[in-house]
């Protein structure tokens, strides 16, 4: 039986006033709380009868620890740390300066280097680095200069009235299978704060309620997504150096689908080595795990793993619909940041600065509404237009197109990509259009008939134990963990449609695409269609690629009990 997460009825919460709430503490809502730190204190030096307050500014975040559930690459561009902090690399947890890198297509069992490296991906002078060591080091920063963060607190629901967001609600504690408190209930907190600020990284669960509540989706692009499943190895000396960046394209994908891997040498011989597979596949039987297990068995790259060991694992999504995907970033009570936002450049497979810098523009927003006490839409929405004049659109508008160029496979998108490097990023069209990456799966009876060049991505791998794993050992060396007892983060919204039309028109792809074994169907002789639906929850490690896959949107990823989720250490 499905038991789905809803909100307690009646229960007596617990109120806080708030100036500023911080959902998420990833790189840009601890960007944000760092600018806004500063800005207060400039501010309290030269004003001493006009001081402001940090007692009510507060980061939310759903982790047990600060960066617990942060994931990626992750190579970092030092412009927007530069200008939050200048110097920061004397004291910051850097593990190299990339001094080499190299771009390869790859064939079944061949590989072609390009002679040249695209200028997108060039990144001598950016620094492969940990994203969870780094947003610690961050958020040690952020409780330093006098701002709570409160870990294992989920942002579950926004605070409206009327047309503005007026606060936020923390997740419940304390609730069993069946939706009821157990002796250890702990209503959650309704926070009341002037500005919200949502900065919870891809496919936010409370952005997603945003948008939907303000139709902040209109005349915009649909957001699209890629999903990232990495593994972090130990590898003999000598394989992959210090500060080298490898980057494939090719197989194991086919000419059809959009993605590529990444391969960067850190310290101590440890390398981050991940396949990017964009979630808009026609083959709803594709598996983004076990294609990085079929990259692994490239001999290519079976021979910089030889000997070694893998030691982390996990996966996340990232937004890759370009800036005519943004929504508004700004409105009556609230701003978008970072990942929630889109500001991700896909050409470049970069967006931690990009997040950094977003947070920072949020925060001279807030100080501003701090400083004169207005914090009325007409103020807040002043973030937007500190985005427009920043870098952030200088950038972003140069790749505005370039994942939609890539809607009828690699070699026309090759061809998009270099008519928009021509022409500024425009291409051959002002505005490209776009569907959600759902809607280009095709059903089972439409698809052509299964040949050798996409038969070695469908199923679920095996794995060897030494290059290649199957999902559940790849999730145990996630360090998941969840409260067994509580209702499901995963709400799927009409189960039957699993047991009858999904598993006839699409073979109930999210056993395929989830990179967490969350979805199993099971034998059920007295449900229709004979089969049914079990949820796996405490595998979840919060990719969200279920909320962005399932061909029927029927799926809502919630936050489940605060600290719950993976644990990404040095990930």
């Amino acid at each position: 039986m499905i038991h789905f997460r809803k909100p307690l009825a009646n229960v007596e919460r617990p109120q806080m006033e708030a100036d500023v709430v911080i959902v998420g503490g990833g790189p840009s809502g601890m960007a944000c709380a760092l600018r806004l730190s500063q800005l207060i204190d400039d501010h309290n030096a030269i004003h001493p009868d006009a001081q402001l307050s940090k007692e009510n500014i507060y980061v939310l975040e759903k982790s047990r620890e600060t960066a617990q559930h942060l994931l990626s690459g992750a190579l970092l561009d030092p412009r927007s740390m530069r200008e939050l902090l200048p110097g920061f690399e004397k004291e910051a947890p850097i593990d190299a300066e990339v001094v080499k890198e190299a771009v390869y297509f790859l064939t079944e069992k061949g590989k072609f280097k390009l002679p040249i490296t695209p200028p997108p991906l060039r990144d001598h002078g950016n620094y492969v680095i940990s994203i969870n060591k780094f947003v610690k080091w961050m958020g040690e920063k952020v409780e330093a200069a006098g701002i709570t963060v409160f870990n294992g607190f989920a942002g579950s629901e926004l605070l409206i009235k009327g047309d503005r967001v007026i606060g936020v609600r923390t997740d419940d504690k304390g609730v069993d299978k069946e939706g009821n408190p157990k002796s250890n209930f702990e209503p959650g907190y309704d926070l009341k704060a002037k500005c919200v600020i949502l900065a919870e990284g891809s496919r936010g669960s409370l952005t997603k309620q945003l948008v939907a509540r303000f139709n902040l989706d209109h005349d915009r692009n649909p957001q699209t997504y890629g999903v990232g499943v990495k593994e972090l190895w130990e590898v003999p000396s000598g394989r992959v150096s210090k500060g080298e960046v490898i980057y494939t394209m090719g197989y194991p994908l086919t000419t059809q689908e959009y993605g590529g891997a990444w391969i960067y040498g850190s310290k101590d011989n440890i390398v981050s080595l991940g396949f990017v597979t964009g979630l808009d596949y026609h083959d709803p039987r594709i598996d983004p795990q076990k294609v990085l297990q079929e990259f692994k068995k490239h001999p290519f790259i079976a021979h910089l793993l030889e000997g070694g060991k893998m030691i982390r694992y996990g996966a996340k999504s990232l937004p890759y619909g370009g800036w005519f995907a943004i929504p508004p970033v700004a409105g009556d009570g609230w701003m978008i940041l970072g990942d929630s936002a889109g500001f991700l450049n896909s050409q470049r497979l970069k967006g931690i600065h990009l997040a950094i810098k977003s947070g920072m523009l949020a925060a001279e927003t807030a100080f501003d509404a701090m400083t004169t006490n207005d914090f009325s839409s007409q103020q807040l929405r002043t973030y937007q237009t500190r985005v427009d004049k920043s870098w952030i659109k200088e950038e972003l508008w140069q790749v505005r197109n370039f994942h939609q160029g890539f809607e009828h496979g690699m070699l026309e998108g090759m061809v998009h990509t270099a008519f928009q490097q021509i022409t500024g990023g425009r291409g051959f069209h002002e505005r490209y259009a776009s569907v959600p990456g759902h809607e280009r799966m095709q059903t089972l009876n439409t698809l052509s008939p299964v040949g050798d060049d996409r038969a070695h991505m469908l199923g679920t791998a095996k794995g060897d134990g030494k290059l290649t794993f199957d999902k559940l050992t790849d999730v145990y060396h996630s360090g998941t963990k969840h409260e067994e007892d509580q209702p499901s983060h995963l709400v799927v919204h009409d189960t039957n449609i699993c047991a009858t039309r999904c598993t006839v028109e699409f073979g109930n792809p999210c056993q395929s695409f989830c990179p967490a074994s969350v979805y199993e169907m099971e034998e059920a002789a007295d449900v229709p269609g004979g089969k049914q639906l079990r949820i796996n929850a405490s595998n979840c490690v919060h990719c969200k690629t279920c909320d962005i896959m399932d061909p029927y949107q029927i799926i809502t990823w919630v936050p489940p009990e605060g600290g719950g989720g993976p644990n990404y250490d040095g990930m």
